[in-house]
């Protein structure tokens, strides 16, 4: 493996890139420089694409039981080069070694998942409505997929996209995040070179997005286009890709929501949210961004939650116990200051310092909120929680859908018969009941409804993201026509 990752990879071989603008990484703790990457220009970008493009037919085309082969071999070779990852996810993304242990464990399950995709890829046979006529459906790949690669779960939302792409037949271009562009892309491809996957399945070209963001999305080779990250970049993208007819998946933002009913157990609802509000400093599409309490149980809700994030230890995430790390860059946190100063400034409570050292923001916790207030209006993106009163169980679902988000949630109640009957009254993609909404499985549907994206992910529902349906029929008989 390499300790350095400062080129593009390209058809199998490490190049430097062409355009005169530069990618700089840099620890988002300790400012600390860890490597230039000459940035791709549109000619390198085209390289890729058409290098994937050339390669794919025969990979698509290799026996189901090689590419299981591949995708086995990847898990092994992650666990040998486990402490390797965990390094840049600590030293590049910010995460605690907490969230780097889960993210890797996340990226081998989507991986052993998609280890059964090669064997998966099965065709119908269908009657026909015309005498002597045998019909066919045969499933096939895409083709080239490229891969916009997120900066806050960089490792496993980019290996999301990557391993059941490959495993379905396709090739893969990676445009990795510029805030993680190891984690999201170049590590990844060093992980399959190692693992032996041959040249051609997968080409990570770094750069701004100001230079081939566009042209990585018009581009005529690839048939979909995979992201992950903000709804206004999403939207951007999904524009971009209508102009050309061109599919696109999309999990984008999210402003999550709890409902803590009023026979909920308080404690077990305070845990499952500060580990919802607060894991990689919020900065997850998944996070719980509003807390909807009923108003019988909001005061003691209230201390029940600040005491146990008070207990989280916040500073280097390259320390042991430290939970909260710091905030990506210095945009982000002048984002998040900015809603919570806003909403304070209209009337919310804060419960807990509001303090930044560095780049880290310790728990922010904000109570009295409405729906209205900045921070519980927009994603935040941040260890921010706010805390909104419901008078009942009705308003509590006003409330919840009054968003333009819908992409994960959760509901506490020690009735599950009706925790399921409010779930299927909340407009988001996915509703964990006596639990918080971080929660992915890679054999579970996996996606957002209204503003936070288009598709899903995981098992089958990714299955059908990544491929296509032929229908072939063969006339076994004379036919007979009206003329």
């Amino acid at each position: 493996m390499q300790n350095q990752y400062t080129e593009l990879f390209i058809n199998g071989k490490w190049t430097t890139g062409s355009s005169g603008k530069k990618v700089e990484n840099y620890n988002p703790y300790n400012g600390e420089p860890l490597g230039t990457i000459q940035s791709a220009n549109p000619e390198d970008l085209n390289q890729a694409y058409e290098a994937a493009a050339a390669y794919q037919p025969k990979w698509e085309a290799m026996e189901p039981a090689k590419k299981q082969e591949y995708l086995l071999h990847l898990i092994e070779t992650i666990k040998d080069n486990k402490a390797h990852i965990v390094d840049w996810l600590i030293k590049e993304a910010g995460s605690s070694k907490v969230k780097a242990e889960v993210e890797i464990q996340s990226a081998i399950q989507i991986i052993r998942e998609s280890a059964s995709f090669p064997t998966r890829m099965q065709g119908t046979t269908g009657t026909s409505n015309t005498e002597g006529k045998e019909n066919y459906t045969f499933r096939s790949a895409k083709g080239v997929i490229g891969v916009i690669g997120p900066w806050n779960f960089p490792f496993h939302l980019a290996m999301r996209t990557i391993a059941p792409a490959l495993a379905t037949g396709n090739t893969v271009v990676v445009k990795p995040a510029s805030d993680t562009p190891v984690t999201s892309g170049l590590l990844i491809a060093d992980l399959l070179q190692e693992a032996g996957f041959p040249d051609g399945v997968i080409h990570v070209v770094a750069g701004r997005g100001s230079e081939i963001g566009d042209e990585f999305v018009e581009h005529p080779v690839p048939k979909l286009i995979s992201f992950t990250g903000s709804t206004e970049v999403g939207k951007h993208i999904a524009q971009l890709a209508s102009k050309h007819l061109k599919e696109t998946s999309l999990e984008l933002g999210g402003n999550n929501v709890m409902l803590v009913l009023k026979d909920a157990d308080i404690e077990k609802a305070a845990e499952a949210a500060v580990f919802g509000s607060f894991l990689h400093q919020g900065q997850i599409c998944l996070s719980l961004n509003r807390i909807i309490i009923d108003d019988s149980i909001y005061d003691d809700f209230v201390s029940a939650f600040t005491q146990a994030a008070e207990r989280l230890k916040a500073g280097d995430p390259a320390e042991d116990g430290v939970l909260i790390g710091p905030i990506i860059n210095q945009g982000q946190i002048e984002h998040i200051q900015e809603l919570v100063e806003s909403t304070i400034d209209q009337g919310a409570k804060l419960h807990t310092e509001f303090k930044t050292e560095g780049n880290v923001i310790k728990p922010v916790i904000l109570s009295e909120v409405t729906n209205d207030m900045p921070a519980a209006k927009e994603e935040v993106f941040g260890p921010v929680a706010s805390l909104l009163r419901a008078a009942d169980e009705e308003t509590a679902i006003k409330i919840a859908n009054d968003s333009p988000y819908g992409l994960s949630g959760s509901i506490f109640t020690k009735d599950r018969y009706r925790g399921m009957q409010v779930a299927k009254r909340i407009e988001t993609g996915m509703v964990h009941i006596n639990d918080m909404s971080v929660n992915d499985e890679a054999h579970m549907p996996f996606g957002g409804e209204k503003q936070s994206g288009i598709g899903r992910f995981n098992g089958e529902w990714i299955m059908d993201e990544f491929t296509t349906t032929q229908w072939i029929s063969v006339q076994a008989e004379n036919r007979e026509y009206p003329f």
